[in-house]
């Protein structure tokens, strides 16, 4: 790529997305295409093949998909699975019929069996079974790298498959019941001070209310009161969590230096597993990663465990060896990413 290559960016306005647009930018890349889900949406397939030969990018990063915590993830199954299908096939397939020069395509480290060997390699993919409450999520996303793969082997494309690990960063959904964990745990967490600490107009701003008396009581159905926020499982889950502008600057980095043959030649028998894991190569309990949360907040309450609720898969962490021999390393440990997500999160209110 140089700056004046024409990229599409699909997701932009996603917490990966809008992450690698920023990168680009500051990188000086000044050809950017980007169009929001009511400009285009990318599960319909004719709206896509008129984009695609219309604008003609050279390049594309996709980042676009239907993301969400455990409970989406479980509850919304049929949607996980259509539309993340339906989003990559249409702009994989349309990269390919439109002679895209590069693509890389997001997926996540959900893809690996459940009960992984740890650190988790790529080669490990589809070696036992998935972890219940995402597995239509994970299997569109292996479906994205296979499709990544046979094209590059079928019609000698260059399209890369990316995994991270579980991200965070500006722009990340907070979400009571819909978001990531650490967000979620960020904002329960900090609801919880603001309740001690009887600062009501704060609450009723945070959750767009008018009234406390409602405000305590959508909270205490979520589990979050003065002296206590509930945590769904019982907090051993060990989970490794990526900041998400390292994420960009990794999927920048893999598209300015890295393509499809040179991983593919270091394979001596079938070509597969070729995509890469990002992420840290560490990780933390959820009880550890609460007890962080709190402290940075400053709340002075308890946690309370609720183990009728699924803890997921008990550890996930990444083997980062080939992005790290390719030349990439991460920058922002945990500690500091909590720090300015929080911060950002109380200067978005």
């Amino acid at each position: 790529m140089n700056t004046n290559s024409k990229i599409y960016l699909a997701g932009h306005n996603g917490l990966v997305g809008s992450a690698i647009l920023k990168c680009l930018r500051k990188k000086g890349y000044n050809n950017i295409l980007t169009k929001s889900h009511i400009e285009l949406d990318l599960s319909q397939q004719a709206s896509v093949a008129s984009f695609f030969a219309e604008q003609q990018p050279e390049y594309v990063f996709l980042a676009a998909a239907k993301v969400g915590g455990i409970m989406a993830n479980n509850t919304y199954r049929a949607d996980f699975i259509y539309e993340n299908l339906m989003i990559q096939n249409n702009i994989i397939h349309h990269s390919y019929l439109n002679n895209v020069k590069k693509l890389l395509f997001l997926g996540s480290t959900c893809i690996y069996p459940q009960n992984a060997d740890q650190p988790i390699k790529e080669e490990y993919l589809l070696t036992d079974t998935l972890e219940y409450t995402n597995e239509p999520y994970a299997i569109a996303k292996i479906a994205g790298i296979k499709l990544c793969e046979s094209y590059n082997l079928q019609y000698n494309t260059n399209f890369i498959a990316v995994m991270p690990t579980n991200l965070y960063g500006p722009n990340d959904n907070f979400d009571l019941e819909k978001s990531h964990v650490l967000p979620a745990l960020i904002r329960k967490i900090h609801l919880a001070k603001l309740l001690a600490e009887s600062k009501h107009e704060a609450i009723l701003k945070d959750l767009n209310l008018k009234y406390i008396e409602e405000a305590k009581r959508y909270l205490s159905k979520l589990g979050v009161t003065a002296k206590s926020v509930e945590i769904w499982g019982t907090g051993k889950p060990m989970r490794e969590f990526l900041w998400s502008e390292d994420m960009a600057d990794a999927c920048v980095f893999i598209m300015e230096n890295t393509n499809f043959k040179e991983i593919s030649s270091k394979l001596k028998k079938e070509i597969r597993n070729t995509h890469i894991n990002i992420g840290t190569g560490k990780d933390i309990s959820i009880r550890e990663l609460a007890e962080l949360i709190k402290k940075v907040v400053d709340y002075q309450g308890s946690f309370v465990f609720n183990t009728s609720k699924p803890d997921g898969t008990l550890k996930k962490l990444t083997d980062t060896s080939k992005i790290n021999n390719l030349g990439w390393y991460h920058k922002v440990d945990l500690e500091e990413g909590v720090t300015k997500l929080y911060n950002w999160y109380l200067n978005s209110l």
